[in-house]
């Protein structure tokens, strides 16, 4: 039986193609691509039964142990999930980890009930390491423009609000601070990679010969690490840095931290949000308590517990008092030390709206070459 292969990796991601994933879902939750759906062939438990079977007694067996254990019942099951999906969406292609044999038995079954569905060739491993490349690519022949600035600045919601802008804290679910953490978790470091190469790769596409706008990050945003090459390419990049009066600066964090942080935790927990607003507090300020020193942390915990106290007699007014002293005790210094080592980097300073002016007016990535510029290798030890 002859049945569709695809292997158009470029376009199949640029389309936002759906895809059916039927590897285990313990392959998918460690790494996946967003237009994709989990649909197994064989749930974790069978997966590890014939992964024991082909191990001690070849594929042969195994593949006789697969035919077994997904039989009958569970098999029509399956096969309907399949087809239910087929018919939401005509265009669906499929995949499993490598493209052998179970996106080939999937695609026999679906052929067995009347529906012919490419498979890509290759799997789940060439589509990652189609991103994997591109983006490694993209590094070595093209600068970013970093926006940057201090806390409070709006860095994000600017980079939001561009056409030419790629938002990493949302590819992280993380405000990039210590009191950024989301209500919910952290994407898997596979799927945030994948996030980033997937609007780069969107973007180049949609906008090509463009200066791509990030936010001025660490390596790391919360648990999730920026590629190596990409934070690299970011280091010797152009900075545009937003200038702001720190009592606008106090105002944006204070609505953000506190205010928006609090409705959006009570929305989220219900009769628990008041506990957990509290604790997503006190755990945020404890986390930079290394470099506040043990006395400050302990003062400042202090003024957080009696606005807490207060909260919804003063609508959230004691907490500007420790966010105050916090961002001129601890972001604003951290701040200027990371901002002076790149000053030499720095093309353009202004007001919030001149500078949102300014990046939209750059629209050529050849406005800007460093001396540093240089390809970054590409190591062979390095796999998607």
């Amino acid at each position: 039986m002859s049945l569709p292969l695809i292997n158009h990796y470029r376009q199949l991601l640029l389309d936002d193609t759906p895809m059916i994933d039927v590897r285990a879902p313990v392959e998918f939750v460690t790494g996946a691509l967003p237009s994709s759906t989990n649909l197994p062939l064989m749930m974790d438990d069978e997966r590890h039964q014939v992964g024991i079977r082909y191990k001690n007694n070849g594929q042969q067996a195994a593949i006789e142990l697969g035919h077994e254990l997904v039989n009958g019942e569970i098999k029509q099951q399956r096969v309907d999930a399949w087809l239910a999906f087929m018919a939401a969406n005509p265009n669906a292609v499929l995949y499993c980890a490598r493209g052998g044999l179970r996106s080939q038995l999937t695609q026999e079954w679906l052929a067995e009930a009347g529906i012919e569905c490419p498979k890509v060739e290759g799997g789940y491993k060439s589509l990652r390491g189609f991103l994997f490349q591109y983006l490694m690519d993209y590094c070595a022949n093209n600068h970013f423009t970093i926006l940057s600035g201090m806390t409070g600045t709006g860095k994000t919601d600017i980079i939001q609000q561009l056409a030419t802008g790629v938002d990493l804290e949302g590819a992280a679910n993380h405000k990039g601070s210590s009191f950024g953490r989301p209500l919910n978790s952290q994407p898997a470091q596979i799927n945030f990679e994948n996030r980033i190469a997937l609007d780069v790769l969107k973007l180049e596409d949609q906008l090509p010969e463009t200066t791509i706008i990030l936010e001025d990050e660490s390596r790391n945003i919360g648990a999730r690490h920026l590629p190596h090459y990409f934070a690299d390419r970011m280091a010797q990049s152009q900075f545009v840095v937003i200038e702001m009066d720190f009592e606008e600066r106090l105002e944006r964090l204070w609505q953000e931290y506190v205010v928006e942080r609090y409705l959006k935790t009570m929305a989220y927990f219900g009769a628990t949000g008041e506990q957990e607003f509290a604790s997503y507090l006190r755990e945020s300020l404890l986390r930079v308590q290394k470099r506040l020193g043990g006395l400050r942390t302990k003062e400042l915990l202090a003024s957080m517990d009696s606005a807490i106290a207060v909260q919804h007699e003063d609508s959230f007014a004691s907490h500007r008092h420790w966010l105050a002293a916090l961002t001129r005790e601890y972001y604003d210094p951290m701040y200027s030390y990371q901002l002076d080592k790149k000053k030499d980097l720095v093309v353009f300073r202004g007001g919030r709206e001149e500078v949102i002016g300014w990046l939209k007016d750059l629209n050529q990535p050849t406005i800007y070459t460093s001396p540093e510029h240089q390809q970054i290798p590409h190591s062979d030890d390095q796999t998607p």
